[in-house]
């Protein structure tokens, strides 16, 4: 890649919001009838400061993709983008020089526009914490200098204080997840190894988040409850303690749960942040309106 000037940073920040927006059951719920296109990208940034892409997982995109995102949020200076990294290189475990130059180049507008708070590493569950893939991690992490690269392990062999260390020493950022408490996950972590900390809210439904066959996007069809709602807001505050920049990402997606719980949670955290969710929203999600204080309609 050619050289670059630096990206640039922010202060202390909580940016918050959900895991992707291109979902078919979002449309008249989430997006009013007609949205289309970046579009609905502009229209979340009017709720959120933070979105996930997570197109990057399977496959590089063209740096005119990401322009246009850019272009679509413009109108909030605060709003900050994360990224998924491509599965060849967490779930194949390759490195090829090619595909890493191909998938840096779709993301260096958002890098370097200060657009790209995290580039996430999402490991599988069956990535366990041996010394080879600690290594692997090292290498990653060298083979994408430029970004603020953060790491999701999901097998609880990787919940050991020595892991955090390794974790801090190779300049790693920490995922901390909120996930369902099956077979042998990680538990409710507070790490924060670095400058930036993440938390990833899968939910926590249980009898499909080992779920392979048509309907993957099951194990993620999860409406938190007020109870857990609190429970998260907790382990965010202690995460924002301890971070200069704080991402907290609902992956909940499925009929737009997603975003009902995003909104919750700034309102548990900013108790005089006026939401204004769109009124399909509002149906769908009868209790939105215990917190709401300017709906939009």
């Amino acid at each position: 890649m050619p050289p670059h000037p630096k990206p640039k940073t922010e202060n202390r920040k909580l940016y918050l919001g959900p895991a992707g927006w291109d979902y078919p059951d979002w449309q008249g719920v989430v997006y009013p009838p007609g949205l289309k296109g970046a579009d609905r990208l502009t229209f979340l940034a009017t709720l959120f400061t933070a979105i996930e892409i997570n197109v990057t997982f399977y496959r590089p995109i063209p740096a005119d993709y990401a322009r246009r995102w850019l272009a679509a949020v413009d109108q909030n200076p605060d709003f900050r983008f994360t990224a998924k990294v491509w599965q060849v290189f967490t779930h194949e475990r390759r490195l090829p020089a090619a595909d890493l130059a191909q998938f840096q180049a779709g993301l260096v507008p958002l890098l370097y526009a200060g657009k790209l708070g995290v580039l996430l590493a999402q490991f599988p569950y069956s990535f366990h914490n041996t010394e080879e893939n600690r290594a692997y991690l090292v290498q990653l992490k060298t083979a994408l200098p430029d970004f603020p690269l953060s790491v999701e392990v999901r097998h609880r062999s990787w919940q050991q204080r020595a892991v955090r260390e390794f974790l801090a020493e190779a300049g790693l950022d920490f995922c901390n997840i909120d996930q369902p408490m099956v077979s042998y996950p990680m538990g409710a972590t507070r790490w924060v190894t670095g400058t930036r900390c993440y938390l990833r809210c899968h939910g926590r439904r249980q009898d499909t988040w080992f779920e392979f066959g048509d309907n993957r996007g099951a194990r993620y069809d999860y409406l938190y409850s007020p109870e857990e709602l609190e429970d998260l807001a907790a382990r965010t505050r202690e995460l924002e303690a301890k971070a200069r920049e704080t991402y907290v990402i609902f992956n909940n997606h499925p009929a737009g749960q997603a975003v009902a719980n995003a909104l919750e949670l700034i309102s548990l955290l900013q108790p005089g942040h006026k939401i204004s969710p769109p009124p399909g929203l509002l149906t769908a999600f009868p209790r939105l309106s215990q917190t709401v204080l300017s709906p939009k309609g």
